[in-house]
């Protein structure tokens, strides 16, 4: 019998939160529904999966409404929003793939892992916050919250303002153990949020510190360490684009690795938002030669593993 090949799927914000609806778990609930028949045709058609989500948007919120209510209850650290986090996203990506996968027949369980992931504490993203989190400021709100709370804001792509943490670079999934152990006959939803960012002390123990690890480089640290045969990354554009938004502007159905590191040297991709899909790319081919990592949209996503949709990048 021949073996099934195995994915690991990094979730954009767009397959969790849609612009377009409130930013409520209801409205969200309803997102990660369309999402969950997009994952589970993948499953139908017999790819072993396990997903990676980001957190953003949500553990910005869960931080704003704990802080809000400080005077009645004592806030949470951040941390401790992050692993709140990974519990409702994987609830609603739990119950939503456990009734599209009933569906077509199929009953396989899904569960959610809270996931702790061990960064570095001398990393340099600790000197140079990055990561946005939470909602869009004006400016004048922006420079309140830095004054009064200590907060770095930085300007978001035109949009307004959000507040920024330091996004390390993860080195360890504490729980990869047993992740590989449910692997078999579940689909594991882990690393939400890029994992709850944890640095080891001297004593051994594991200690959670302010900052969001980018759920693609998760990703596919998971990849390699599950012995995926892909990494797929889904975002809101079907391709990967060079001189994007211009007259001149050329989708990529294909990037070897070499071709990808000239592209990201001529800052062909923005950070924050196409550069760590395509760096998470590189470094899994770089590491697998002989895999290939796959960007593109939720509803493409099973055209592209077929090869007639989005960008494939391999080590040649």
């Amino acid at each position: 019998m021949e073996k099934a090949e195995r994915i690991v799927i990094a979730l954009g914000g767009n397959a969790l939160q849609s612009k377009n609806s409130g930013p409520t778990a209801e409205a969200q609930l309803n997102v990660v529904k369309k999402t969950c028949g997009n994952l589970a045709e993948l499953s139908a058609r017999g790819y072993e999966l396990a997903m990676v989500h980001g957190n953003g948007p949500q553990v910005g919120r869960i931080l704003l409404a704990s802080e809000t209510a400080r005077d009645v209850v004592p806030a949470m650290p951040f941390d401790v929003c992050g692993a709140m986090s990974q519990g409702y996203i994987g609830y609603h990506i739990q119950q939503a793939l456990r009734y599209a996968l009933a569906k077509r027949n199929l009953h396989i369980p899904v569960v959610s892992l809270v996931t702790q992931v061990v960064v570095e504490p001398g990393d340099p993203a600790f000197q140079n916050p990055s990561k946005p989190i939470g909602p869009f400021y004006s400016r004048e709100e922006a420079e309140t919250l830095q004054r009064e709370k200590g907060y770095v804001m930085k300007e978001d792509a035109g949009r307004g303002y959000r507040r920024v943490v330091p996004s390390p670079l993860p080195r360890r999934i504490v729980e990869i153990d047993e992740v590989r152990n449910l692997w078999d006959d579940t689909i594991v939803v882990t690393c939400g949020g890029g994992g709850v960012p944890v640095i080891e002390t001297d004593r051994g123990e594991l200690e959670g510190v302010a900052a969001v690890i980018d759920k693609d480089f998760a990703a596919e640290l998971l990849a390699e360490q599950v012995d995926a045969d892909v990494l797929m990354i889904l975002t809101e554009v079907e391709q990967v684009a060079i001189y994007w938004g211009r007259p001149e502007q050329r989708n990529l159905a294909h990037m070897s690795l070499e071709e990808a590191a000239r592209y990201t040297e001529e800052g062909h991709f923005a950070a924050g938002s196409m550069l760590p899909k395509v760096q998470a790319a590189m470094k899994f081919v770089r590491n697998n030669p002989g895999k290939k990592a796959v960007i593109t949209s939720l509803d493409r996503a099973v055209e592209a593993l077929e090869g007639k949709a989005g960008t494939v990048v391999t080590f040649a």
